[in-house]
């Protein structure tokens, strides 16, 4: 046999017993051969033994064992158990911007990471909770795009677009009615709430960064002349804080707010806010904790949820706004009800 088949029966080898093989499931001596050789490639029982101690010598451990007069082999152990597997698939199915047809394109993948055995286990106990998933197969590739300016350190160029009532894309425009191009200069790809957002400097708003659903971006472009400049650079370094500190990724003026609220709230406070948040006790029915937010309606909708189970002690500022905020919609009602 060449050197070039050799090769080729190792690593057919070595793709059998991974994909099928584990310590509950090892495969017999005469069935290994017999599968490499249905796969084109000639592989003899009596030189089994010395092509697995090839490849245990190279540093792929496979495992052996006899039983009644015949030797079984498995690989030991897969680089995924079972409930970290079942974690990655969850987080697939849930996350809103990853289309049907791909979402079953990499369950698929994930479960195969298991050995074929896991896989069918994986798949069989799954459970479909998400109808909401978005529909732009490109995502992919812009996920690809933003991750080569972010480590290329190079600007971006894309089209923005929102979807009306009948799920059609509308474009942004610029004031000639034409597709607004965007260029900004691409800080992080940040995961929040099931979707995934673009944080970006402009020279355009310098005392912010802004954010872009990337299901909702097209025709993204590295600028491959382009540098990131000496800002966007610097923001590079506020990324966790900046992540700390945005609300469901809606701009506002950012302030330390300190609420108060009825105990039976601690774990939405500590849900969205994280569990570093210090708490203290105000009465055996009422704790206290400050927050630091970006003031925005996304804020006051989280906020007036809870009624009168939670409120805003301070600052003044933010009171004033987020009564503004109630009196506004108030309004509105009393008008629709006239």
């Amino acid at each position: 046999m060449s050197e070039n088949s050799t090769k080729i029966k190792l690593l057919k080898l070595y793709e059998i017993l991974r994909a099928e093989t584990d310590e509950e499931h090892p495969i017999s001596r005469v069935e290994l051969c017999q599968r490499v050789h249905e796969s084109g490639v000639p592989c003899h029982v009596r030189t089994l033994s010395r092509d697995i101690a090839t490849l245990n010598a190279c540093g792929y451990e496979v495992c052996s064992f006899k039983k009644d007069h015949e030797k079984f082999y498995y690989l030991p152990d897969n680089d995924f158990s079972i409930p970290e597997l079942k974690i990655l698939i969850d987080a697939v199915q849930a996350a809103n911007f990853v289309t049907e047809k791909k979402t079953t394109e990499l369950i698929e993948k994930i479960a195969m990471l298991g050995g074929s055995h896991r896989k069918e286990l994986l798949k069989r106990n799954m459970a479909y909770f998400n109808s909401r998933k978005h529909s732009n197969e490109c995502i992919l590739y812009t996920v690809d795009s933003i991750e080569a300016a972010i480590r290329e350190k190079k600007r971006i160029a894309f089209n923005y677009f929102d979807l009306n009532e009948k799920k059609q894309r509308v474009y942004r425009s610029d004031d000639t009615g034409e597709k607004k191009r965007y260029e900004v200069e691409p800080i992080a790809l940040i995961l929040n709430e099931d979707n995934y957002y673009l944080m970006a400097y402009s020279d355009h708003h310098p005392e912010a960064t802004a954010n872009y659903r990337l299901d909702r971006m097209d025709q993204v472009e590295v600028l491959e002349d382009s540098t990131l400049s000496p800002e966007a650079l610097a923001k590079l370094k506020t990324v966790r804080r900046y992540t700390a500190q945005t609300f469901k990724m809606f701009n506002g003026e950012l302030a330390d707010v300190k609420l108060q609220f009825d105990r039976s709230l601690i774990g939405p406070v500590l849900d969205k806010f994280g569990e570093g948040v210090k708490m203290r006790k105000v009465d055996k029915n009422t704790c206290a904790a400050t927050v630091r937010v970006q003031v925005a309606p996304t804020f006051f909708g989280w906020l007036a949820q809870f009624g009168d189970k939670m409120q805003i002690v301070e600052p003044e500022s933010v009171i004033e706004a987020y009564t503004m905020h109630i009196s506004s919609i108030n309004l509105i009602e009393n008008k629709e009800e006239a």
